[in-house]
């Protein structure tokens, strides 16, 4: 594997240079830039927002992004969805649907970009309202191709195989139980490392508006869950070459284009600013928990949240539920039986210790809509019903999985609806064989 090198600190101003002395002192944009680069700055943020919420770069690159062919529409990937409130796209269905593990493609050789499926959203990207759920499946490197997303973020989790991930700001390496954040507006491909049978899959959560930011921690304090200093960023780091064919396949209000370059668009020398891809490891995340008793809510394992303009509502958070210690007393440890006003999307990297659906697999999916109701299956509540012993257990290492969390209600895709190998149409049935214990002449009694 090739190195990675990192710069560390979440939402940093950071400021890195391949070549010394390329990045300018004191000001952005000189008459004549070092080593004969151009100046380009790349904004997050509208220019007047507060400015602890301003978000740009500034890089310096060897050729201006402008030089680049025409864009036209790409059709090699129908699968990939954006606006959710096309019918033609869409299945609405109140019922608990869940995915079975996708299978890795076999037949031809499929990359990233034209790996990726939408399972389910909510809105449309042209408004800056709303959110995607993806998987991805892939094969192959993109080689000469790469990604820009009008639309909105990618937070990217892979479950089966590592990703390098090749930005034009550098370059991030992850592997299952890290996960990596692409800010819209930033080239990117995606290349299959460590793997020698070349298969990857995993998650991707897309938002239309706004951008991922740590959670408040309130009364928890100064420190814990995603610590700022773990969240890595990569340093300047280019190649320059010409005379040759790239694809740039660009995503702009919900549709697919592709445009053509003679150069490839990773040849950033210098750059520096707040708005740039980055990387985490959920192995590092401080979980914090009930101590004595209860259940408490999954907000607590929140690893970045994207705000919506109602205070302590998201428009999605990322929870992710790690190995831990389980210490509660006299407690139905379980996640208990629950309606929500928000959307749930649950997900497994690596095992499924921690959920209440022991249905779902690494790599499969359910999807808890709003008040529709949810919580632990037949086999985990008899299980938690017949426990004795109050011992203090512990999730065991590389156990993990997560959710996203999210104000809106989800509408799932008919391509999602429609994998037959895939789609689970009985989960309802993880419930029916629940027992019922209730007798109104024993106010204490404990089921055998």
């Amino acid at each position: 594997m090739q190195d990675y090198e990192y710069q560390a600190g979440f939402g940093n101003q950071f400021q890195t240079e391949a070549l010394p002395g390329a990045l300018p002192k004191v000001q952005n944009t000189p008459h004549f830039a070092p080593y004969g680069l151009y100046t380009e700055q790349i904004n997050g943020s509208s220019f007047t927002v507060p400015r602890n919420h301003n978000l740009r770069t500034w890089v310096y690159k060897i050729h201006p992004a402008t030089m680049q062919g025409p864009s036209v529409p790409y059709t090699q990937n129908k699968n990939f969805i954006s606006d959710f409130f096309s019918r033609e796209n869409v299945e609405v269905s109140a019922s608990q649907p869940r995915w079975k593990p996708f299978d890795p493609p076999t037949s031809k050789e499929v990359d990233f970009i034209n790996g990726i499926g939408t399972l389910c959203g909510s809105g449309e990207p042209s408004i800056s309202t709303g959110l995607a759920i993806h998987i991805y499946s892939a094969n192959a490197d993109m080689k000469n191709r790469a990604f820009i997303n009008s639309d909105g973020d990618f937070l990217i989790i892979p479950q089966q195989g590592s990703l390098d991930i090749q930005t034009e700001l550098g370059k991030l390496y992850i592997k299952p139980n890290e996960f990596a954040v692409i800010p819209r507006g930033i080239h990117f491909k995606v290349n299959l490392v460590d793997n020698p049978n070349k298969v990857c899959r995993g998650y991707i959560l897309e938002v239309y508006g706004g951008h991922f930011e740590l959670p408040d921690l309130g009364p928890i304090g100064a420190n814990g869950l995603a610590n700022p200093r773990d969240f890595m960023y990569p340093v300047a780091c280019y190649e320059h070459i010409d005379n040759v064919e790239y694809k740039i396949i660009q995503k702009f209000q919900g549709q697919l284009f592709e445009a053509a370059k003679n150069h490839s668009p990773f040849d950033v020398v210098s750059w520096h600013g707040n708005y740039a891809p980055y990387k985490y490891d959920l192995e590092k995340f401080c979980p914090v928990s009930a101590v004595l008793f209860d259940h408490p809510d999954p907000s607590i394992f929140s690893v970045l949240t994207c705000k919506s303009n109602t205070p302590g509502t998201a428009v999605c958070d990322f929870v992710v539920f790690p190995p831990r210690y389980i210490v509660m007393e006299n407690t139905f440890r379980p996640a208990s039986f629950h309606r929500n006003c928000m959307s749930e999307f649950v997900g497994s990297i690596t095992d499924t210790f921690d959920l209440d659906d022991h249905a779902l697999r690494p790599g499969g999916a359910s999807l808890h809509h709003v008040m529709v109701p949810h919580g632990p299956d037949s086999n985990s509540t008899a299980a938690e019903l017949i426990r004795k012993e109050d011992r203090v257990f512990k999730i065991p290492p590389n156990n993990f999985s997560f959710m996203f969390e999210s104000m809106f209600q989800l509408r799932t895709t008919k391509w999602s609806m429609s994998q037959e190998t895939m789609f689970d149409r009985n989960a309802f049935g993880h419930w029916k064989d629940i027992k019922i214990h209730f007798d109104p002449t024993k106010r204490d009694l404990i089921p055998e």
